[in-house]
């Protein structure tokens, strides 16, 4: 795909929205310039009109010089946007709902009123020459027709892009692609995808959604955010790359240190098989795998471990193979021929079962050395 497809990080919004998730002032601006060296193009860098510690880190982000686009996140309120105005933010959000449920029973008024407030808050944002980006919350139950008149007003009010919020994660990847492509279709106006990962489907859905002609993408670090939380940044960037061939030079180098980083200040530890920097993805251990693996890498890994920082690990255990087991001694300077890895590995497998893991190297060659003592007593007795 020959297209630009920038990302709108919001791991200091809505991805502090996790419940327990509070970040320091200091992590947040640290999070901010890790996410600029990466090269992230847009941070949502908080609400303004919360004011307190978050006004303070707003500031220090906005005066950081960093070359991503620095955006507040408002309500469809003119004070909000002030709010905005006054920390130097280049760019906001503008959100109110759409659907019925939404507004019947959260903001318990009605459609046109939305509309209206949608608007001036808009055109307000527009006069003080700021990027806007209008935030349609719960677009995925949205009935089309009126979201189309939304994206539309807003448009006409001076939005620079609609921001298509499956807000409760309903959505799954074909029905995203139908609805931007209506919605694109009708309208000119710039898609962001801002998807939630109820059921399991966030990445998916985002990356579904640039497929369908959407421009931005939304994500927060390791996919926090409300309830199952968001699209995840690092799974949409090599998505991106590795999937849709669209490359926009982030710095993969760093992703690793970043996701690590967000892990620690969240209290949300990182599994070792997270998807894109769990630090077991590079892990063979199957017989086959591993095999195809040594011999050409790219038998069995779309992308490599070093551009990520991280390392490929051959794992000898009850899955091994006979490769397995020779790569792995060669490592310590040990030749050996097929007959006797195949004696190890009778040996790794039933060791392996015994101890419910895999083996480690120095157990490895603790089997290896025991094998050339009862092969030394055979010999001798012979």
């Amino acid at each position: 795909m020959e297209k630009k497809v920038k990302i709108v990080d919001t791991t200091l919004r809505d991805g502090e929205q996790t419940a327990g998730v509070v970040f320091a002032k200091e992590e947040k601006i640290y999070i901010a310039k890790l996410l600029d060296e990466i090269g992230v193009e847009q941070i949502e860098a908080g609400v303004p009109v919360m004011g307190g510690d978050e006004k303070d880190v707003i500031k220090k982000i906005v005066d950081s010089n960093l070359n991503s686009s620095i955006m507040g996140w408002n309500r469809a309120v003119i004070k909000d946007v002030k709010a905005s105005l006054d920390f130097g933010v280049d760019a906001v959000t503008i959100s109110i709902s759409t659907s019925d449920i939404h507004i019947k029973h959260k903001l318990k008024t009605n459609r046109e009123k939305v509309l209206i407030e949608m608007t001036k808050a808009v055109e307000f944002a527009k006069k003080n020459n700021l990027y806007v980006s209008v935030n349609a919350e719960d677009s995925s139950r949205t009935e089309r027709p009126f979201l189309v008149r939304f994206a539309k007003e807003a448009k006409n009010a001076g939005a620079d892009r609609l921001r298509f919020c499956d807000t409760v994660g309903i959505m799954n990847p074909i029905e995203t692609y139908k609805a931007i492509k209506y919605i694109n279709n009708k309208v000119d106006i710039d898609f962001e995808m801002h998807t939630h990962n109820d059921l399991g489907m966030g990445t998916a859905n985002a990356i579904s959604g640039v497929m369908a002609g959407a421009e931005y993408v939304g994500v927060t670090v390791n996919g926090l955010g409300e309830r199952a939380g968001n699209a995840a940044l690092e799974e949409v960037m090599m998505s991106l790359k590795s999937s849709l061939n669209i490359d926009n030079n982030y710095d993969f180098s760093k992703l690793k240190a970043l996701c690590e980083y967000v892990s620690i200040a969240s209290g949300r530890e990182l599994s070792p098989w997270k998807t894109i920097v769990g630090k077991n993805i590079f892990s063979h251990e199957s017989g086959i795998h591993a095999d195809g693996a040594i011999k050409n890498p790219l038998t069995y890994e779309i992308f490599s471990p070093e551009e990520l920082g991280l390392e490929r690990k051959i794992i000898i255990g009850k899955h091994s193979g006979t490769a397995a087991i020779k790569n792995k001694l060669k490592k310590y300077g040990i030749n050996i021929d097929k007959f006797t890895a195949s004696k190890l590995l009778e040996k790794v497998r039933h060791t392996s079962v015994s101890l419910k893991r895999a083996l480690t190297e120095k157990e490895l060659i603790d089997i290896y050395e025991k094998y050339l003592e009862e092969n030394s007593l055979d010999m001798k007795k012979a």
